[in-house]
């Protein structure tokens, strides 16, 4: 029928027939290939999906740009089934920041060949055209980042107060925000398998200094051999000359170069080794015991002639024997850095001695803890405590032989080298103002181990002595870096990776003010800076509290320490921020009514950087500064939980 129907010339069916062929053609081969295309296409679009979260991976694993290019466009391929990838171009645009996230997108283009589209054109058009049809797909993946915290939290002593609208202490309070905080986070980056150490908190307790541990003495970022410029700003070892080495039983003080070396046979197997705070540490010694000797006589000369000879003199009968032992110990507190080294994260290094890390030392002030030196109940020293105003004496001053200034008294180090007696008065000693429990480094808490490590160390902290914000966020800084002296964070430059410091703290810098007359000249309490008023360097015009400011340096008193410390805070938040460090801030108890308050709440607002994800009511990006009470402290916390799980979210 079909043929008689083809070979019929009567009428118009065949050129009628021939008419509607063309559309009828045309239109199935346009079902045809859109069919075909929109499967290709699917499947190019699944193929670039799997792709980019496999992508992803590699990128949080730390892989190369150059291996995950590789890597994306081998995956892409190896998924595209019927679709031939010489037919397909993949383009893959890495993250364009260094300092965690970031979208990693991918781009397929597609060039889908035809069946029949060319064909019907033709019939269409009766002209030869390029029938090809690009397609192109997109996929965009947010990195789930890994976090690395430092809680740089106030332990001064105003944390001990309750806090406003609760009936807890600021402490507890703290304690248990923070522990939260950490739960939280844990228990996310548990569900992140493929990455070793997804979430990591380092805990950094501040008051008037930071301890960093005691088990880094011996550390090639510390100076181990004194010569940093401000080591030996409170000693004086150049008394401690060849010519008088009878008065320390063979032992002397010999400068080369920028050291100070221990010479002569008294001092047993350290000789030639470096005098510095960690050898004073290690050499003072105190009578801790005594034991009863009986049934024996001693003869106490008092006076001899010109030859020698004893002429006066008495028997006596000594009760005990003494046990000596070593002083005190190194706790793990250390200075500030002088300026610009305090704000920043350079890497410690010998070769620039202003960057090593001093051990404090609290130095020994004018006056006497003892006056008896040999136990024959004479005193061979003047008065004991109080007579030069100091607080912090803790030692017996070195007066034999000359009639010593107040700074005498304070720096001549051969006092160090005397023996305290049993029984006499203590004082706080070398320590002094380090009052904090050490650092804890980054550890994981998605490790059931580590998490408890974190935790105890929260539980740990204790409310006592002054604040010093600047250094608390600078060893917050040093804790999440990669550069010594804490190493434990990932590579700074890692991509996928965010690096945070929060920073929680009740009230203002305050840095200690000297009271009495102060014959030494110090202006203010030893603390992270040292003496406000003692020079480190003969070419510095005053210590290193003011250096790198703009404050007066010849005005000493409360108000212009805080005005340093925190243009001190300035410089580091800046300096960290630049490096890719996000900064959050918490001010505690603060009252934006009061003019102390409002400046401190302005600092930290100022010190925070802008959130990522949230908007202030201006449409700008809000800041991370929590403005919070006691009754509000956990609620803060949680909100914070929520910035730093937005850092992680896949999307």
């Amino acid at each position: 029928m079909f043929r008689r129907f083809w070979n019929d010339i009567s009428g118009n069916y065949l050129m009628l027939t021939a008419i509607a062929m063309v559309p009828i053609m045309g239109g199935l081969a346009i079902g045809v290939d859109y069919t075909e295309l929109s499967r290709q296409r699917a499947i190019t679009k699944s193929a670039l999906d799997a792709a980019g979260i496999a992508t992803a991976r590699r990128i949080a694993e730390g892989a190369s740009e150059a291996d995950v290019k590789k890597y994306a466009k081998d995956f892409f391929e190896a998924n595209l089934g019927a679709v031939q990838p010489s037919n397909t171009a993949l383009t893959v645009i890495l993250p364009n920041n260094n300092f965690g996230g970031g979208t990693l997108k991918l781009i397929a283009d597609l060039t889908y060949h035809p069946y029949f589209l060319p064909a019907a054109a033709a019939m269409v058009n009766r002209v030869s055209t390029d029938p090809n049809i690009d397609v192109q797909a997109e996929a965009e993946i947010r990195l789930k980042n890994t976090l690395e915290v430092a809680l740089v939290l106030d332990n001064s002593g105003s944390m001990d107060e309750k806090g406003k609208g609760t009936n807890d202490k600021r402490i507890v309070l703290l304690r248990t925000a923070a522990k939260e905080l950490v739960e939280t986070l844990s228990k996310q980056a548990s569900q992140m398998k493929q990455i070793d150490k997804p979430v990591q908190f380092g805990i950094v307790p501040f008051s008037a200094s930071v301890n960093i541990g005691p088990d880094k003495d011996g550390e090639d970022w510390m100076d181990t051999q004194g010569i940093s410029p401000m080591h030996h700003e409170n000693f004086d070892w150049s008394r401690m000359t060849e010519a008088n080495k009878a008065q320390l039983g063979n032992r002397w003080a010999q400068k080369v170069g920028d050291v100070w070396y221990k010479r002569g046979d008294g001092w047993g197997t350290t000789k030639d080794q470096p005098l510095t705070r960690f050898s004073l540490y290690a050499d003072m010694l105190i009578d801790s015991g005594r034991e009863e000797v009986p049934n024996t006589k001693e003869y106490i000369c008092t006076k001899t002639d010109k030859k020698g000879k004893c002429t006066a003199g008495y028997w006596t009968v000594p009760d005990y024997t003494y046990i000596t032992t070593k002083y005190a110990s190194w706790q793990g507190c250390v200075e500030a850095r002088p300026y610009p080294y305090n704000t920043n994260d350079v890497t410690p290094s010998s070769g620039t001695p202003a960057t090593l890390f001093v051990p404090m030392f609290s130095p020994d002030e004018a006056g006497n803890r003892w006056q008896d030196l040999n136990y024959d109940g004479t005193n061979d020293l003047t008065a004991a405590n109080g007579d030069f105003g100091y607080s912090n004496s803790w030692w017996a001053d070195w007066e034999l032989g000359y009639t010593p200034t107040v700074l005498d008294r304070q720096k001549d180090a051969r006092k160090y080298f005397r023996v305290k007696p049993y029984g006499s008065s203590s004082s706080t000693g070398p320590n002094a103002f380090c009052t904090t429990a050490p650092i804890t480094p980054l550890t994981d808490v998605t490790v059931a181990a580590g998490k408890k490590t974190v935790t105890d160390a929260i539980d740990a902290m204790q409310p006592t002595s002054n604040t010093n914000v600047p250094e608390g966020t600078a060893w917050g800084w040093r804790v999440v870096s990669s550069n010594e002296p804490f190493t434990e964070g990932r590579d700074n430059n890692e991509k996928g990776n965010d690096k945070v410091v929060i920073v929680l703290t009740d009230g203002a810098n305050v840095y200690g003010t000297q009271g009495g007359t102060d014959g030494a000249g110090n202006k203010s309490a030893y603390q992270a800076y040292g003496y406000a008023g003692q020079k480190f360097a003969a070419s510095e015009p005053t210590g290193r509290l003011y250096k790198g400011t703009t404050v007066s340096k010849t005005t000493f008193n409360s108000t212009t320490f805080q005005a340093a410390l925190d243009e001190h805070m300035r410089a580091i938040c800046t300096n960290a921020k630049n490096s890719n460090i996000l900064m959050m801030t918490v001010a505690l108890d603060l009252d934006d009514t009061k003019t102390a308050d409002k400046k401190q709440i302005a600092e930290l607002k100022t010190c925070a950087s802008d959130s990522r994800f949230r908007k202030g009511p201006d449409g700008q990006p809000a800041k991370l500064f929590w403005n919070a009470t006691g009754a509000t402290l956990s609620t803060v916390f949680k909100e914070i939980a929520d910035e730093l799980s937005n850092l992680r979210i896949v999307g």
